[in-house]
């Protein structure tokens, strides 16, 4: 089958598959599959020119929303957050896309860029299991331990059921916000946070994904974790949402640019990704994460290496 936009020519069952195996492991893992995505298009479908960057992100819209709405549904959502982080992405997606327009047409150079990003994440991922990056980690684990003790004695008292909505205390309430600062309550706990820091990691994080083709969830949220200091039970829906939000916005910005997606071939690999994060948080429990994350920091290491050398090389 031909895909006119892209001018790729793939038999049709064949994006939904290997998106469906890359979701089920980077899901696993706790990351988005759609930045292992572009390098499959770029170096296997031979889609080199900026609208790949878009139809990547066709990815994140059809593959999120059943996320959102579980979050939403809960009261798990956290407003304030989703919308700083909405708002601080705006402007980075559209200098991110006008980036990969002007300065980053060319498949070569282009190919480097998204070799920094990859090694960013797999290094990272790498680290994470360290012993000297747990030991940074351990406050933040023990903290984390202590929010999910304290929800799991909530959930109990109320005697709740999945299916079921979260009884107060378990749902994140804002008490006071302003462009300065933002106060939450969550489980009796009030929560704070700095608005322009978190509307600045928010812009680079833009620039970043506009220019990549990715939303910016994987890597935004372990920073509101590490620096904000916020429990991840109350951000993950909100990094989540901020993905699907700034997905749509980029998509509409690079439209505007001139530079239109390949609707159809994206929401192939959103279709095969919405399957594959259900059967990877089916399948996470059986399998240990450390592994799972070490897996994953080889492989996309590896591929970010590969593409840094041969630009140097070639």
């Amino acid at each position: 089958m031909l895909f006119p936009v892209s001018g790729v020519e793939i038999n049709p069952l064949i994006p939904p598959l290997i998106a469906l195996v890359v979701s089920t492991f980077t899901s696993m893992g706790g990351v988005s599959g759609a930045f292992l995505l572009l390098p499959f298009q770029v170096s296997f479908l031979n889609f080199t020119s900026p609208a790949v960057s878009p139809t990547n992100l066709v990815f994140n819209i059809v593959a999120i929303p059943s996320g959102v709405y579980r979050f939403i549904r809960e009261g798990r959502m956290n407003w304030p957050v989703a919308g700083a982080t909405i708002l601080g992405t705006l402007p980075g997606l559209w200098f991110g896309a006008l980036i990969r327009k002007d300065w980053l047409p060319n498949p070569h150079h282009f190919k480097l860029f998204v070799g920094c990003v990859l090694l960013y994440i797999g290094l990272r991922l790498l680290y994470e299991q360290t012993p000297w990056a747990k030991r940074q980690k351990a406050h933040i684990q023990e903290f984390e331990a202590q929010v999910q003790e304290r929800l799991q004695k909530v959930l109990a008292a109320s005697g709740h059921r999945t299916g079921r909505g979260l009884p107060p205390a378990a749902r994140v309430r804002t008490v006071s916000w302003s462009f300065k600062q933002v106060a939450y309550e969550f489980l009796g706990e009030t929560f704070y946070f700095n608005v322009p820091a978190l509307f600045l990691l928010a812009l680079v994080v833009g620039l970043i994904g506009g220019t990549y083709g990715i939303g910016g969830g994987a890597i935004i949220a372990p920073f509101l974790a590490a620096i904000f200091k916020l429990p991840m039970y109350t951000i993950a829906g909100a990094a989540l949402l901020g993905t699907l939000a700034t997905s749509v916005a980029g998509v509409g910005i690079y439209c505007a640019l001139g530079i239109h997606p390949d609707l159809l071939l994206g929401a192939l690999f959103g279709v095969g990704g919405f399957c594959g994060m259900y059967i990877g948080a089916r399948l996470q429990k059986f399998i240990s994460g450390q592994v799972i994350r070490i897996g994953l920091g080889i492989v996309i290491s590896v591929l970010a290496l590969s593409y840094i050398v041969g630009f140097f090389m070639g």
